[in-house]
């Protein structure tokens, strides 16, 4: 073994020793591979002109317009969050399907689906999950440990139904991974991979998922054996309309934007902090004026949304239209801003957005200064040499990088899995013809699993903060556990049928 070859080792073990340790995430990911290198250098093992390209790295990555998608999403969430809209929908939703054990388990299995398409921000979904829909599942019969493992299955769909931070971060890795993979081979005009492709392509699975779910649930708590504890409650069609139509109608105007090329992931998360703003500012006033102004501003936008889809913007009455449409939306922005402003609502969502952002692009950053030590390191070449050693070929070299993947999950965090394996291990599978996009939705599948795999499963670090004591920590565990199971079916499922991945973004961009 060569002693760079030990380095590598070195690397690795002193990366999860620093991770493990309790310091940010952020400083050991860059401050153990630059630690590393400095020592290295001194007995020739590394050469220092590799870190000379850190700062255009970082000032790359700042630039990418890709990643600006990112604090627009989680603003929109945050908005949603802080509004209050969740609890009425999950309220209406409870009545609708009346006060059984089953009733009240997909109650919020539904919520949580419309909530992942609108949030995604893992912490704030199941907090909000535990303070509202814990305790009317516990009083309608449905067993603590099933709760708790629905609250933290459920609340982690935003990281594969989209649109999804997680999958804007890997589709700024895949794509770059796989177009530098591609290249090197021969390749030099390989088709390029969207957020959209992305999008579309983990549409079915994140669906799927969702089904598979719910059949655990309907086998588990059939209506026969369950204890029902209050009668269904007749709900107006004006509540469901005004209370289900807001958030339905923003998700389509952000995804469909996407999935329908008239906007970039950048430009449709912008429409949706705006729309979230929008309902937030709505939610919060009294005032029949200002909430006349906002309802009109939103109806303006999702009518600039369906203008462009169909095509008639560049008309006369079209255009005339469309620039009808933006006086009203901004007008609407406007009240909404000075409403939020005077609710005190607007300051603390911008503090929370930057917060977990700054989280993310430290992240990203500290990963760069990673990436490059490894490949000082020769890293490459080795992984490459072990991919070519395992059996079946790029599908066992498939197989292994996501058995690394779901055991680098009980330890890691997922976008720290993202900035780690994706640039270190991606490349010896993005070389060959597997699709990038089927490689993505695999990734962010088993990611998904990341959240609830003890024992530093986010989600359920989550659930224990806010959890009641009768709910212990062994509770949480267990309950988990089954779903983790339907994960892993979910993840089979996509790897051995590779059109439920990738027949969407086929049919849509060819």
């Amino acid at each position: 073994m060569s002693g760079q070859e030990i380095m590598l080792l070195v690397l690795f073990a002193g990366l999860f020793a620093g991770i493990l340790s309790g310091i940010p995430a952020m400083l050991a990911i860059a401050g153990v591979p630059f630690v590393l290198a400095v020592g290295a250098a001194q007995f020739g093992l590394f050469n220092l002109d590799f870190l000379a390209n850190f700062p255009s790295r970082v000032q790359g990555i700042m630039a990418n317009t890709l990643l600006m998608a990112v604090p627009l999403f989680v603003l929109m969430g945050v908005f949603l969050e802080r509004a209050n809209l969740a609890e009425r929908m999950l309220r209406v939703l409870a009545r609708l399907l009346g006060g059984s054990p089953l009733g009240m388990a997909l109650s919020v299995l539904a919520f949580s689906t419309i909530i992942a398409a609108s949030t995604g921000i893992i912490g704030a979904t199941i907090v909000m999950l535990v303070m509202i829909a814990l305790t009317p599942m516990l009083d309608s019969g449905v067993p603590k440990r099933q709760a708790a493992g629905l609250i933290c299955a459920s609340g982690t769909l935003g990281q594969i139904i989209p649109p999804s931070i997680l999958l804007v971060l890997l589709g700024d890795q895949i794509g770059n991974t796989y177009l530098e993979a591609q290249q090197r081979r021969g390749n030099f005009a390989p088709d390029p991979v969207s957020v959209a492709d992305l999008f579309a392509g983990a549409l079915v699975p994140g669906l799927l998922l969702v089904g598979l779910y719910a059949l655990w649930l309907l086998v588990t708590l059939r209506p026969g054996r369950a204890k029902r504890v209050g009668e269904r409650q007749p709900v107006a069609a004006t509540e469901v309309v005004f209370t289900f139509l807001p958030p339905l109608l923003l998700i389509l105007a952000v995804l469909g934007s996407i999935l329908g090329g008239i906007a970039t992931a950048t430009e449709a998360a912008g429409l949706g902090a705006v729309g979230a703003g929008l309902m937030a500012a709505f939610a919060t006033t009294a005032q029949r004026w200002e909430r006349a102004v906002i309802g009109i501003a939103g109806l303006a936008a999702f009518a600039l949304v369906a203008l462009k889809v169909a095509g008639v913007g560049r008309s006369g009455l079209g255009e005339a239209a469309s620039v009808a449409a933006a006086l009203l939306l901004a007008a609407g922005v406007l009240v909404a801003i000075w409403r939020l402003t005077r609710g005190r609502m607007l300051g603390g969502a911008m503090v929370e957005t930057i917060k977990i952002s700054g989280m993310v692009f430290g992240i990203v950053i500290a990963a760069s200064m990673l990436s490059l030590v490894f490949r000082g390191f020769g890293g490459e070449r080795a992984v490459e040499h072990l991919t070519r050693e395992f059996p079946g070929g790029e599908m066992g070299a498939l197989l292994a990088v996501m058995v690394i993947v779901f055991l680098l999950g009980f330890i890691l965090e997922a976008i720290e899995i993202i900035y780690i394996v994706v640039p270190l291990l991606g490349p010896a599978v993005l070389a060959g013809d597997i699709s990038p996009v089927w490689f993505a939705v695999l990734m962010a599948m088993n990611l998904q699993t990341s959240f609830l795999t003890p024992p530093f499963g986010f989600a359920l670090f989550y659930f224990r903060s806010v959890a009641p004591p009768q709910i212990t920590t062994l509770d949480i565990y267990r309950g988990v556990v089954p779903f983790v199971l339907i994960q892993i079916l979910a993840l089979a499922m996509v790897y051995l049928f590779p059109g439920l991945a990738t027949w969407l973004p086929h049919q849509m961009f060819n």
